[in-house]
């Protein structure tokens, strides 16, 4: 069974879901909504997407998890940002919420992108009014977060537990947009848990042992920790273990088309692998967790 809100997001795999394993990727949306009104270069913008990531993770629906996608871009509104974090100063009009910018809003990257990967400059030629900026969270941004933590609620309710795996994609280097120097390479992968905070350290393991069994090169919490749908989910000590999975982009796209390399299939496997050695975690922390 699929659920589809058109334009908003999609959730697959609820029929066949077997285990509390949910799979999100809130940054791969490709369906750009007409009032979205931008003054940027449309397949310059298209560098802000996580590009193909859903379809990389869909292995994950036939390991049993459920794996939940947004199709609404996240420079037009990011599902991964707190409510809050936009700069009221990027905002004409008295905003009707209290706003809490983080640095992602100092980079042009919060709550509404105000700024062009990858070399930072305007997105807009014009301030957003706070109407736009209240009617896409409204629209789009809490229906998805409200989605996210209704799967996640449910299978927690029902098995006593839940893992969340946050799925990405990163530039190969990082741009003027970054926390980090302009330039600096990234590795194949990066596992965000927000220092040991977001989920059991055994989940992070079972990746990063999978990965680097593969032969990738992986970094944790380093640049990526783990952005707001790892925080707000994350929980061990109440059973709710998430974690954030960066991907170069390198290894299966062309940032400048934005077209599949030679590489997409053979990470798609991979994926689907990594989709069963974690469901094979999961299942095995079940078990102990009932003998116990």
């Amino acid at each position: 069974m699929t659920l589809h809100i058109p334009g908003v997001l999609t959730v697959e795999g609820q029929g066949t879901q077997r285990l509390p394993l949910v799979m999100d990727s809130p940054h791969s949306g490709t369906d750009y909504p007409l009032d979205f009104n931008h003054a940027a270069d449309p397949q310059t913008l298209r560098h802000a997407e996580d590009t193909h990531v859903h379809d990389l993770w869909a292995g994950a629906v036939q390991a049993g998890a459920l794996l939940l996608h947004a199709h609404f871009p996240r420079s037009y509104v990011d599902a991964n940002r707190a409510s809050d974090d936009m700069d009221p100063a990027a905002i004409e009009g008295v905003y009707p919420e209290s706003l809490n910018p983080s640095i992602k809003s100092q980079l042009g990257i919060g709550l509404c992108w105000t700024r062009v990967p990858p070399d930072g400059g305007p997105l807009y030629d014009r301030p957003l009014t706070s109407d736009e900026v209240y009617a896409r969270v409204t629209n789009y941004h809490r229906p998805y977060q409200t989605k996210l933590r209704s799967l996640l609620d449910a299978a927690h309710a029902h098995w006593g537990t839940v893992w969340h795996v946050n799925c990405h994609s990163m530039q190969e280097v990082a741009s003027a947009m970054s926390t980090q120097d302009k330039g600096t390479p990234r590795p194949d992968f990066v596992l965000g848990d927000r220092d040991g905070t977001a989920c059991a350290p055994a989940f992070t393991a079972a990746v990063e042992s999978f990965l680097t069994g593969r032969g990738y090169s992986v970094a944790i919490n380093d640049p990526y920790k783990g952005m707001e749908l790892v925080r707000a989910n994350g929980a061990p000590a109440e059973g709710r273990h998430s974690l954030q999975i960066e991907v170069n982009r390198k290894l299966y796209m062309d940032e400048r088309t934005r077209e599949p390399n030679a590489g997409y299939d053979a990470l798609k496997a991979t994926f689907s692998d990594l989709s069963r050695h974690l469901a094979d975690h999961v299942a095995a922390a079940l078990k102990e967790s009932f003998a116990q």
